[in-house]
């Protein structure tokens, strides 16, 4: 089975776009136009157009793209604070919140045309998002699935606990695990594709595939093509093996 899958997007648009074009340019060299694209989340936040991306990813879906995208910590803060600007992620370090420069939640909102004015109150700024953000992306966001299931391959945000059964995973570790599932050398029963933990390229541990190449942080997005447990990054140039090791 050949699947697609598209790591951290981080509000660059024109990332998805160009990783989307790679991904096209396979299938068709394939013969394959039916091979499902999974989008691994943190689909906003840092880069300068969130509101594209959703846009971007609700107009394949209506044209009836195999599409699947995850929910991924940023996700899930963005939709939470939609919800409830009152609600704090219990796993950000203390004084961390959504606006704060390292997790990037400003540059989204601008992405919708909305600053948040010197001594805003907060609920005032949820009322103002509330009013602007469509519903349709409200929707979209706050629906988001941690996980998906195919073939020997399983897909989430960030990674597994090692050990508890893959029915049983707490949604907290789906979107924000590092360890001990980075360090883990366990067979997971399936390839774990995962994205959150940023490296320069893509990474094949034999048990997880990391494909969070460091978009928000101004590195291209590499998708990848998946057949059974062989991967291939993709570039410009073609399909590049990725080895585990």
């Amino acid at each position: 089975m050949r699947t697609y899958a598209i790591g951290d997007v981080h509000g660059y648009l024109d990332e998805l776009e160009r990783a989307h074009a790679l991904i096209a340019e396979d299938r068709g060299a394939c013969g394959d136009t039916a091979a499902p694209v999974i989008h691994i989340g943190d689909l906003c936040d840092r880069g300068p157009d969130t509101k594209g991306v959703i846009d971007f990813l609700l107009a394949g879906l209506e044209r009836g793209e195999a599409w699947t995208t995850l929910m991924g910590n940023h996700d899930r803060i963005m939709a939470r604070f939609l919800e409830d600007p009152s609600w704090i992620d219990p796993r950000l370090p203390v004084g961390l919140h959504w606006f704060h420069p390292r997790m990037g939640g400003e540059a989204t909102l601008a992405s919708y045309g909305i600053q948040i004015e010197p001594d805003e109150r907060l609920s005032h700024l949820h009322a103002r998002v509330r009013a602007t953000v469509p519903e349709a992306h409200r929707a979209f966001v706050f629906g988001l699935p941690t996980s998906f299931g195919l073939g020997d391959v399983l897909f989430v945000h960030a990674g597994i606990r090692p050990g508890v059964p893959l029915e049983d995973q707490a949604e907290e570790d789906l979107v924000w695990i590092r360890e001990p599932f980075l360090s883990s050398q366990a067979d997971h029963g399936r390839l774990v594709v995962h994205g959150h933990t940023p490296s320069e390229v893509v990474e094949h541990h034999g048990n997880r595939l990391g494909i969070d190449t460091g978009t928000g942080f101004g590195r291209p997005l590499v998708p990848v093509v998946i057949e059974g447990r062989e991967v291939w990054a993709l570039t410009a140039a073609g399909r590049v093996e990725v080895r585990p090791g």
